[in-house]
């Protein structure tokens, strides 16, 4: 367990009043849930933003935060802010007339003004996110290229490519085939057979063939078998949150696209050229579906950018490799250096 008390942790909310969102709605008494690590400066140029992925809070991310880790707290001060609908942050769970879709701009444009009002901050030294955290990070360089030093994107995209959404199309049809869907992302009480189901599914796109083939959810993990694996692993996990939340962040994650707003007109191209920040790719080399391909495809496109394949069987998880110091370390190093150079 990592003593926080090592460093400054400060956590709230910042409350964002009627938040409009951009493909029509509004949250009604919006907030967005914080966390912070380490001390911001005089001259406020140790900022890093660190966005949440799917279903994560804020607790969830500290593990990488201390002294010699991938995020130094003695050197940073790194906020953590929730996304909307995971709980902490205005969710949909929460309000009956909470907007269909949030979108990951939405939840950019939130934080940006969070910055600015809450912390005094204009500009940040880095974003960095892993899955939707990473896209989260590629919106934050290319909606305020003048802000953005840099960006680190693990396991991530620009732009959730069609094979992703695939994957998330087959989660949101398992939560509406639920008795208790509504329609329009609500159900009548939680479809807990649903979320199992759920579960199961989101364990064979998590992790790599290989992974399972090397019996590492058993070796690693320490299940007994591939039957707790997918219980305690995967179904347990997923039935802590609610299917209302669920379903609005894999709809945010299905629609992420730094390119789809007026600015850009849907020109990946013209929003990856548009991005000054210094980017760095973190993709696993056995990503399911956050492919390196895709990551390379979108660094013909950066005048500042550099990919550096995790090499891992972890899939997915390699990303954010609770329990895998090799993967760990490798991330760690990438990203010192990273934040290191001019």
């Amino acid at each position: 367990m990592i003593d926080l008390t090592e460093w400054p942790v400060e956590e709230g909310y910042y409350k964002l009043g009627e938040f409009e969102v951009e493909r029509g709605g509004v949250i009604r008494e919006a907030r967005l849930g914080w966390q912070t690590h380490g001390t911001l400066s005089a001259n406020l140029d140790n900022v890093i933003i660190y966005p949440c992925s799917y279903t994560a809070i804020h607790h969830d991310l500290s593990w990488l935060i201390r002294p010699g880790g991938i995020l130094d707290p003695t050197r940073w001060f790194i906020v953590i802010p929730d996304m909307f609908s995971n709980g902490i942050s205005s969710s949909a769970s929460e309000e009956a007339d909470f907007p269909e879709l949030v979108t990951m701009r939405d939840n950019v444009l939130a934080q940006r003004r969070m910055m600015k009002e809450q912390f005094g901050v204009e500009e940040v030294a880095a974003v960095y996110g892993f899955s939707m955290g990473a896209g989260q990070a590629f919106h934050w360089a290319a909606e305020f290229p003048d802000a953005v030093d840099k960006a680190i994107i693990v396991c991530g995209s620009a732009r959730t490519l069609v094979h992703n959404q695939v994957f998330l199309s087959g989660l949101l049809r398992i939560l509406e085939a639920a008795p208790q869907y509504l329609g329009g992302g609500r159900f009548s009480s939680e479809p807990e057979a649903a979320i199992r189901a759920f579960g199961q599914v989101y364990a064979g796109w998590g992790l790599s063939q290989d992974f399972y083939r090397a019996g590492l959810h058993m070796s690693a993990l320490g299940a007994s078998n591939l039957t707790d694996f997918l219980v305690s692993q995967w179904e347990n996990s997923f039935l802590q949150h609610r299917a209302a939340d669920l379903y609005s962040q894999a709809r945010t994650w299905y629609e992420a696209d730094i390119s789809a707003s007026q600015k850009y007109g849907g020109d990946l191209g013209k929003a990856l050229s548009a991005i000054t920040a210094k980017v760095l790719l973190l993709p696993s080399e056995s990503d399911l579906y956050f492919r390196v391909a895709d990551n390379a495809a979108e660094l013909e496109y950066l005048t500042r950018g550099a990919l550096h394949p995790i090499p891992s069987i972890w899939g997915h998880r390699a990303g954010s490799p609770i329990g895998n110091p090799e993967d760990e370390e490798f991330i760690r190093v990438n990203v010192e250096r990273w934040l290191q150079a001019d």
